[in-house]
């Protein structure tokens, strides 16, 4: 009989301790606040679940809410398919794609408030290239005061930005894929549709799994980026959930309200991203 050696596990417990001080700490810190009304450091009342009925019932959640949904499914549906073909039309070797991967990875090095400066400047019709050519064209473009045009650029910058994640994803899984299923593929003489369809996409759905549930968490998370480029303007038109916390939290500062409001985020959050998960992985337990 083998014997086990669990003595391993040791070095496992910095790492329990770390995630215990950053995450489960102040989660429970949160879990307080949410249950009780603070007025100063020194005076506080229990109210139990009063603060997640108030939240519950607020137009601003679920006028967020529904910004927040219609934002990450646009992302989504645009983000994972164009990552794709921008994988698929890369170079295979050679100088050409290490220039691609380079080129790739630039907009993932910039800050999130410096993403929303750039377009914040390049949209605008007076100086920036973006607004002067559209309104040269006779388009009325204005994303300060039009919603649609803030929807759309919103959106457009968040693609510039993320969309180079999922190709490379994509890319990693496109070349671990075994060159012997191409060489079956050429002697059967399948198109280019049947070799994506039936051995280019399915060896890639551990990495989509990946980049959808990581692209629905940072865009249902996104704040600095709309907040530098329109403020959640015009109006609340671009005020996604991230904003409403802030502004709750920070502005009006409804502490109590605010932990409710932050636990049914994370919630959420975790609540979709499992039925991602599973929805992605039922194919493959069911073959």
């Amino acid at each position: 009989m083998k014997v086990q050696n669990n003595h391993a596990w040791w070095l496992v417990l910095p790492v329990f301790a770390l995630v215990a001080f950053s995450a489960i700490l102040p989660m429970m810190t949160v879990v307080n606040y949410s249950v009780q009304d603070i007025f100063d450091p020194t005076t506080r009342f229990f109210v139990g679940t009063d603060w997640y009925e108030k939240v519950l019932t607020d137009p601003r959640l679920h006028d967020s809410l529904l910004r927040q949904f219609i934002f990450s499914a646009c992302v989504l549906a645009i983000e994972i398919p164009l990552g794709i073909a921008v994988a698929l039309s890369m170079p295979t070797k050679g100088r050409w794609a290490s220039l691609c991967l380079i080129i790739l990875a630039i907009p993932l090095l910039i800050p999130w408030n410096v993403v929303g400066t750039i377009w914040q400047i390049f949209g605008r019709g007076d100086i920036g290239l973006l607004g002067w050519a559209l309104n040269a064209l006779g388009f009325s473009y204005n994303y300060a005061a039009d919603t649609l045009d803030a929807w759309v650029t919103v959106l457009v910058m968040d693609v510039w930005h993320w969309t180079s994640l999922v190709a490379l994803l994509c890319y990693s899984g496109l070349r671990a894929i075994p060159d012997v299923y191409y060489q079956a593929a050429r002697i059967d003489r399948a198109s280019s549709w049947a070799v994506f369809r039936h051995i280019q996409l399915p060896k890639l759905k551990s990495v989509l799994l990946i980049a959808v549930m990581l692209r629905f968490m940072d865009s249902f998370m996104i704040y600095t980026e709309p907040f530098v480029l329109t403020g959640g303007g015009p109006g609340n038109a671009t005020t996604f959930l991230s904003q409403t916390l802030t502004k709750m939290a920070v502005g009006q500062f409804d502490l109590g309200p605010a932990a409710a409001f932050s636990l049914i985020y994370f919630l959420i959050i975790l609540l979709v991203s499992w039925l991602f998960y599973t929805a992605m992985t039922h194919g493959d337990q069911n073959r």
